[in-house]
């Protein structure tokens, strides 16, 4: 199960930030800021409802928090929620909850008395626009919900190259499907056979006029097809 620890706050600053410097070189600033919300009672007027945030800026945050909060500024602050336990001098301990700011956004101009302008012959101080927002090292923290959060973009996976795939024409549908026709042998060529003669018909059989290897009388042509001899008539 993943937790999330994660605050933030819009107010005015109640006081200009108290700094304390430490033997090993850290810093930090000690702030409270007003953050009232307002609201209608039940006779339709407005309340308001004002907490006071106390609030811990370490390192360079220190620096920019003392420098550029001042009494009544307006601010914008992301971060931790946390408990701090201390002992003071008598020995008696103590337990404060505050705000480790990790996000810092001014939303007021600098303050009157830095507009000022600088004694004579003294160089004029440097201020950024009102609005510039800082963080403290290492960058705001990165999950959802911190203000300017974007997730990271994972890199495109990168994948071999596919063959192109070979496609058959489909079949129309309801259309038969023909298989070539089988190959035969061609059947041989038949000779013509010339045509037979009738029979000669049954009964009396014909006689060859004249006589066959004899010459007609009157010298003509042989003639040797056969007739046949009538009933009642000599040759």
């Amino acid at each position: 199960m993943a937790y999330l620890n994660l605050c933030q706050f819009i107010g005015n600053a109640g006081d200009a930030p108290k700094v304390r410097a430490f033997d090993n070189g850290n810093k930090i600033a000690q702030v409270r800021i007003a953050v009232t919300e307002r609201y209608m009672d039940r006779n339709n007027v407005q309340q308001s409802v004002t907490d006071w945030i106390p609030l811990v800026f370490n390192g360079k945050l220190a620096d920019i928090a003392a420098q550029y909060i001042a009494k009544g500024s307006a601010i914008y602050v992301a971060g931790k929620w946390k408990n701090r336990e201390w002992t003071d001098q008598s020995g008696a301990k103590h337990i404060e909850t505050e705000l480790r700011v990790d996000v810092l956004q001014l939303l007021s101009p600098r303050p009157q008395a830095q507009q000022q302008p600088a004694a004579q012959g003294a160089p004029a101080p440097q201020y950024p626009a009102a609005g510039p927002q800082y963080q403290q090292a290492p960058p705001q923290p990165s999950y959802p919900g911190a203000p300017g959060y974007a997730p990271a973009q994972a890199p495109a996976p990168q994948y071999p190259p596919q063959a192109q795939p070979t496609y058959q024409p489909a079949q129309p549908a309801g259309q038969p499907t023909y298989q070539p026709a089988p190959q035969y042998p061609a059947a041989p060529a038949q000779q013509p056979q010339a045509p037979q003669a009738p029979p000669a018909p049954q009964g009396q059989q014909g006689t060859l006029y004249p006589p066959q290897g004899e010459q007609p009388a009157d010298g003509g042509p042989v003639d040797d097809l056969p007739f046949p001899q009538r009933p009642g008539v000599s040759q």
